[in-house]
């Protein structure tokens, strides 16, 4: 893994540069919003296909047509110089483990998990606004669990409303759209994780809503890649 880069030291300290590789714009803004809130002297650099997501099968696995083009975006930003890369869609967040990065490259939802792990939740529900990126979400949700030795268990939900209302930008229409999916799994869960950016704006009023914990990815991660190229602790 490379260092971040840093100029003489007579010379300005370089922020690290963090790319964020969206395949929707919705994600780009909460994706930054995070940065600035956890990692605020990273500097943001948004790189977006958004015909990634609606190119994508609704069912089964991504065409190696899909996972080479995410392989060419993350070279992108390799070469232009990035000490940081984050994918913000989750339905692309296995491809992490198929890449080797000299630097940190992260899935939107990795050190989400983790935090669900290390609060000691029973039960989380997996939220997402449609089937692929629920299914894919729960699948590493449970890989990761089983590694980490994590007894937390995930359930799948799907707020189909909630797709549109991010795209419109409406906060109020995403969280009622999350809530009401929420709601008849509630009795058995004890947090419910966010697997897309795109819904992160909704994560407080959720988190009201419902009375539960919201964990939501996009703070997550760049606290896990400040820990990582600062050395300090999440």
């Amino acid at each position: 893994m490379s260092a971040p880069r840093i100029a003489s030291m007579s010379g300005p300290k370089i922020a690290p540069r963090i790319a964020l590789i969206s395949a929707t714009p919705t994600a780009v803004a909460p994706a930054v919003a995070g940065l600035a809130e956890e990692f605020p002297a990273a500097e943001p650099w948004n790189l977006l296909d958004d015909r990634l997501l609606t190119d994508a099968p609704r069912h089964g696995p991504l065409p190696s047509a899909l996972v080479d083009r995410m392989g060419r975006l993350i070279g992108h930003a390799l070469s232009g110089g990035a000490d940081g890369v984050l994918l913000t869609c989750s339905l692309y967040g296995s491809l992490v483990e198929a890449v080797d990065t000299p630097v940190p490259l992260l899935a939107p939802d990795t050190a989400a998990f983790e935090r669900a792990f290390t609060s000691g939740f029973g039960r989380v529900l997996v939220l997402a606004s449609f089937e692929a990126a629920m299914r894919d979400s729960v699948t590493r949700f449970s890989a990761a669990a089983t590694a980490a030795g994590s007894a937390t268990e995930p359930l799948g939900v799907v707020a189909p409303d909630a797709l549109d209302a991010a795209r419109r930008e409406d906060t109020a229409a995403l969280s009622d759209a999350l809530r009401d999916a929420c709601l008849p799994h509630l009795a058995t869960a004890d947090a419910v994780l966010l697997t897309q950016y795109s819904l992160a704006p909704a994560a407080a009023t959720l988190s009201t809503a419902l009375g539960v914990p919201v964990v939501s990815g996009p703070q997550a991660a760049a606290a896990a890649l400040r820990s990582a190229l600062t050395g300090r602790p999440l």
